[in-house]
């Protein structure tokens, strides 16, 4: 009898902190041990000339999630975890929405409803909070966060999402006391309002002017404000999708001070610009998102701070609509104004392949910072690690084998998501996962879809590592 269930044998390993070679040994979907020659197992991969990574963790996408205007995103949890396995994602944390006058307890439970049998790798829930009443406050959320969801998001702007610097100082409050990460979405929804509204009033109503009417001191404003806000209420936060250089500026301002401000940024500020916005038609809306993709200098200003370590985690924000669908970002037709569209673009199956491709290989960052960014880092903030985001001896096994020198185009065709657009199309990667393996279990392998329909785990949550201790 063989004394390990599979061998990944002779792979180069990268964690956040080293680069080897050697064998891992899986037993019991567990890394059981790490080494030299290990003895034979039951299977064996052999990973000579290829990187073992540990499987990717997207933080922040919205699944199966349906908006305040009603429309329901394109993925639902058998679509959205296949296409974050086939990318080499092995851990998903995706958002149960409370919408105005909802239980927050109530969401959760439709959200496990609806994830339960469909999911294919592991996955966690964030909350949002949209309606912080007193009961949600004082009995809600910190049972909730007792029971392992230890972290929300809270939104600046959207009228159905927003909350005031009062509610939002009340939920910060409730995190520091229970222990839990607060997410913020930092954008000045006055100052947007009023900017959007002078816009549609003088006829410009395409998807471009969604880029004009929040432009980065809308970000700045609001991310200066969270930071305060935080400070006040004495509570670590988490800046996300983070834009521009003027959010960032305000971001390592405070991170200089001593202040437990922690940011995130995604692939759409590196990989997208203003620029892809203004194209014929409804065509722009293709790359429509919150906060908007910004000019291609500050595409530089971006990596700087990624490469710098204002970022402690790169997430996706996937945010799926369809674009020729009239549950997508057609809703409206033709003749929509920006406002009216579904906001969001995909990333899931994408995030690691265009970090790894534009970020590694170009130099920009190492593949340890790479390792970081996408896994162990959000191990760490969400209360995962050692379990996920690492590989270590008793740990789950979550590995993702990479081919880095395989080059590919991108096509929407060769995607697993459930959308008809990618806003990556045409674009050349070096480097890719071919082999995806979680909790010991080859779910993706070259090129095929292994993984079944409710074989993901939920894993309730730790408190945060960088929350003061208990």
């Amino acid at each position: 009898m063989s004394e390990f269930d599979l061998v990944v044998r002779g792979g180069k390993i990268a964690t956040a902190a080293d680069v080897f070679t050697a064998d891992i040994g899986i037993r019991g979907g567990r890394v059981a041990a790490i080494g030299e020659r290990l003895t034979k197992g039951a299977r064996e991969i052999d990973a000579r000339d290829r990187l073992v990574m540990p499987g990717g963790i997207d933080s922040h996408c919205h699944i199966e999630q349906r908006t305040s205007t009603g429309l329901m995103s394109a993925d639902d949890f058998y679509s959205g975890t296949v296409s974050a396995m086939c990318g080499g994602t092995t851990t998903i944390v995706p958002f149960a929405c409370q919408h105005r006058g909802m239980s927050v307890r109530e969401v959760v439970k439709q959200y496990h409803e609806a994830a339960g049998p469909k999911a294919v790798i592991d996955y966690a829930f964030h909350l949002i909070v949209s309606d912080p009443t007193e009961q949600v406050v004082g009995q809600e959320l910190p049972a909730l966060i007792k029971d392992g969801y230890t972290s929300f998001k809270v939104y600046l702007t959207y009228d159905a999402l927003k909350v005031s610097d009062g509610q939002l100082l009340e939920v910060l409050d409730v995190a520091r006391r229970e222990g839990a990460m607060v997410m913020i979405h930092a954008e000045n929804h006055d100052a947007m309002m009023w900017r959007a509204n002078r816009l549609i009033c003088e006829g410009l109503t395409a998807p471009k002017y969604h880029a004009v009417s929040r432009p980065q001191p809308v970000e700045r404003e609001a991310t200066h404000r969270a930071i305060a806000l935080a400070e006040i209420a004495d509570t670590p936060v988490l800046i996300v999708h983070v834009s521009g250089a003027e959010a960032i500026e305000q971001i390592r301002w405070a991170q200089a001070r001593g202040n437990k401000v922690y940011a995130e940024t995604c692939p759409q500020y590196l990989f997208l610009s203003e620029e892809d916005l203004d194209k014929p038609g409804l065509e722009g809306a293709k790359c429509m998102c919150s906060p908007p993709p910004r000019d291609k200098a500050n595409q530089e200003k971006v990596w700087q701070a990624l490469a710098g370590g204002v970022f402690e985690v790169f997430s996706s924000d996937h945010s799926p609509f369809r674009f020729n669908d009239p549950e997508g970002k057609m809703k409206f037709g033709l003749n929509a104004n920006f406002k009216k569209i579904a906001n969001g673009v995909p990333g899931l199956e994408l995030r690691l392949p265009l970090l790894f491709s534009e970020g590694v290989r170009t130099g920009r960052i190492t593949l340890q910072q790479f390792v970081a960014l996408t896994a162990t880092n959000h191990a760490k903030l969400y209360g995962l690690y050692p379990r996920k985001g690492s590989i270590v001896v008793g740990g789950d096994a979550d590995l993702a084998i990479w081919d880095p020198e395989r080059r590919l185009t991108v096509t929407q065709s060769m995607l697993h998501d459930a959308m008809d657009y990618t806003p990556y199309e045409g674009r050349q990667v070096t480097g890719w996962p071919v082999t995806t393996i979680s909790r010991g279990e080859v779910v993706w392998d070259g090129g095929k879809v292994l993984g079944q329909r409710g074989r993901g785990r939920f894993y309730s949550r730790e408190r945060s590592a960088a929350l003061p201790s208990a």
